[in-house]
């Protein structure tokens, strides 16, 4: 848990995937099968239209305890009124983003190998995102995919709960969870299953099992 946060099924909705206009529908599906936060990955579309879209997600998953965060802009998650923001390593440096949304606000910061652990601060960093673990066809630009060795051996240097992105599926779920993650992030493995609901489902079954058998019980 982070900042009240449960990472264990961390849904991205993408511009990629899901035609902004089903992103309600989308984390409304995900979330009825257990996703326990979601993310709005928007690229292309403007300002205005991006917090609009977090607002529409806010309102359909009321009530249901789930975070939104919005990828990349800390001005637009607390324009929307959304949870929290996740930035990459070329993203408005962490220390702005929290002096923009405040101490309540959720934080992640996106981390794809050893360099890039040093400027963790964990006094305004809540979780990481490391990645990919394995090879994705969902982001193009991408980094090369850590492998779960390497994965387990940066997630040691860590001292923040971490999830795992990258290429997973329900079919290696536990095998990130093996490699030391607290919870995974999909994109495809919910947004391209034929009942999204139904995908939820059965990977957060499959990340519980594993969480319980490295002695993390849920």
């Amino acid at each position: 848990m982070s900042r009240g946060i449960d990472l264990r099924l961390y849904v991205v909705l993408d511009e990629a995937t899901t035609p902004p206009a089903a992103f309600a529908d989308l984390a409304e599906a995900a979330v009825s099968g257990g996703a326990t936060a979601i993310q709005l990955r928007d690229k292309r579309s403007g300002a205005r239209s991006l917090i609009a879209l977090a607002q529409a997600v806010r309102a359909r998953l009321h009530g249901r305890n789930v975070p939104v965060i919005v990828n990349d802009r800390a001005d637009l998650t607390l324009a929307a009124g959304a949870d929290g923001v996740h930035l990459g390593q070329d993203d408005l440096p962490v220390a702005f983003a929290r002096a923009i949304l405040g101490r309540e606000a959720i934080i992640g910061l996106s981390v794809t190998g050893e360099a890039e652990v040093e400027a963790v601060d964990p006094a305004l960093v809540d979780h990481v995102g490391l990645g990919p673990i394995f090879p994705t066809g969902t982001k193009p630009d991408a980094a090369p995919a850590l492998g779960p060795e390497r994965f387990a051996a940066i997630r040691r240097l860590l001292a923040l709960p971490v999830v795992a992105i990258g290429g997973i599926g329900q079919a290696n779920a536990a095998q990130a969870i093996g490699a030391g993650a607290d919870g995974v992030a999909v994109v495809s493995a919910v947004a391209r299953a034929a009942d999204p609901a139904a995908a939820a489902r059965a990977l957060l079954a499959e990340i519980d099992r594993a969480l319980r058998e490295s002695g993390r019980n849920r």
